[in-house]
């Protein structure tokens, strides 16, 4: 019966962490402070950073090897009790091809890139998606730092 009933635990703890849903102080962005409330403005935050970056991308980031740089995600860590943010990343993948001309063969070099946002400690979600949803949120001071998404961006990539 003990036996039993440990599997059964194991088996419960492996579901939830597979699952994403094990217990912690943090949570998801958009999941805060409840899913309902917090995916759809997350999301139109992620989408207004997209369309910043895609204003851009010709012109900076996407001149060099990789010059198909494409957004992936923007993710966001809350600490459920307070509501402050524990970090945010954005990730971005691009590629290049070459053929060769002897054998026929492609040769891919295809990259990742995860980008920290250069938060300041104390920021707190709603005032960081407040600042986000500025019409260029790309450029805008991230709360209590001078830098922008932009500067993590230009560290990064």
């Amino acid at each position: 019966m003990k036996t039993l009933i440990a599997g059964m635990l194991l088996l419960a703890s492996c579901t939830a962490i597979a699952t994403g849903h094990a217990a912690g102080p943090y949570v998801d962005a958009r999941e805060y402070p409840s899913e309902a409330e917090g995916w759809e403005r997350f999301r139109a935050v992620e989408a207004r950073l997209v369309r910043g970056f895609d204003a851009i991308c010709g012109d900076t980031f996407c001149e060099g090897e990789f010059h198909n740089l494409q957004p992936l995600r923007f993710r966001c860590s809350v600490q459920a009790a307070s509501g402050r943010v524990g970090e945010c990343l954005w990730t971005f993948t691009g590629s290049t091809a070459r053929v060769d001309t002897a054998t026929g063969r492609i040769a891919v070099d295809a990259q990742t890139w995860a980008c920290r946002a250069p938060l300041a400690a104390t920021t707190l979600l709603p005032v960081l998606l407040q600042t986000l949803e500025q019409d260029d949120a790309l450029h805008a001071a991230l709360p209590a730092t001078p830098d922008s998404i932009y500067d993590g961006l230009t560290a990064c990539l």
